[in-house]
């Protein structure tokens, strides 16, 4: 009998840990809690069930991938097989992993071609018209100063 396929999303609940086999394969271990949610009809709101945890295992470059992009608090999308059903939690063997976009914003290698452009961008300040230095009160050319102190109360 093949291994039942399943589907999962939820957190990951604790730091993944990464080993290497003696013939140098990648390995790595984390654990998943599922929050199930079931509609309440009579309170007219969903409320969450009894949180389901995981423990899943995944291998060669997915291994490496999920050690370097998941750290605890990430909700994810898991696809793997139920390998084992022990102490209250279910064994997955991940056969495909990615981090959902419910609630937050992903970038990827190809998306994000540089460091650089993780960067916030920031508006240009706006250039400021030259203005011509304003001869001193008093001497030719300059305004009189009644101009300068209806100036300074915007005209008021």
């Amino acid at each position: 009998m093949a291994p039942s396929v399943t589907h999962v999303s939820g957190t990951v609940a604790s730091d993944v840990e990464v080993r290497f086999t003696q013939d140098g394969i990648a390995v790595c271990r984390f654990r998943l809690t599922e929050t199930p949610t079931q509609w309440d009809a009579a309170a007219q709101k969903w409320r969450d069930l009894d949180p389901i945890p995981y423990i899943c295992t995944a291998w060669r470059d997915l291994a490496r991938n999920a050690a370097e992009s998941l750290i605890s608090g990430v909700s994810v999308l898991v696809k793997g097989r139920i390998t084992q059903v022990k102490d209250d939690s279910v064994y997955l063997s991940v056969d495909d992993l990615g981090v959902s976009l419910r609630r937050r914003i992903a970038y990827t290698e190809t998306s994000l071609p540089s460091p650089i452009a993780a960067r916030p961008t920031t508006v240009p300040p706006v250039p400021q018209p030259a203005t011509a230095p304003r001869p001193a009160p008093g001497r030719p050319g300059s305004p009189p100063d009644w101009w300068d102190h209806k100036r300074a109360s915007r005209w008021a």
